[in-house]
């Protein structure tokens, strides 16, 4: 007996496997380490943060990304010293969107999106 599954065998299947969104996953590069981008990561130097960055010149809620429909967006949280987007200063409150090897930067530390 041949073990076929219900998308090989039936015409719902088939359906069901051509309807299927194939979703791009996207990662968080931070410190040699791979994040995955879910929903929404807070980013920080509090240790309640998804991603925690040990600097000083981080404040303890920073920044997060979030992500809105397919897309994602960086928000600086009022950090003291500002995040920035590929050398530019992300504003205050803003959402900025996200791209495929943009590099984040809060304080010294560097996170590129892959």
């Amino acid at each position: 007996m041949a073990d076929e599954t219900i998308i090989t065998t039936s015409k719902i299947g088939q359906r069901l496997d051509s309807i299927v969104k194939k979703e791009q996953v996207s990662f968080l590069m931070f410190d040699k380490a791979h994040i995955p981008l879910v929903s929404k990561i807070t980013i920080g130097r509090d240790t309640s943060n998804d991603v925690v960055i040990d600097n000083k010149l981080a404040s303890r809620h920073h920044a997060i990304i979030q992500k809105i429909k397919d897309d994602y967006f960086l928000k600086d949280m009022g950090s003291t010293n500002g995040t920035f987007l590929n050398g530019e200063k992300v504003p205050a409150d803003k959402y900025v969107k996200l791209g495929h090897n943009d590099t984040i930067t809060i304080g010294k530390t560097n996170l590129v999106i892959s």
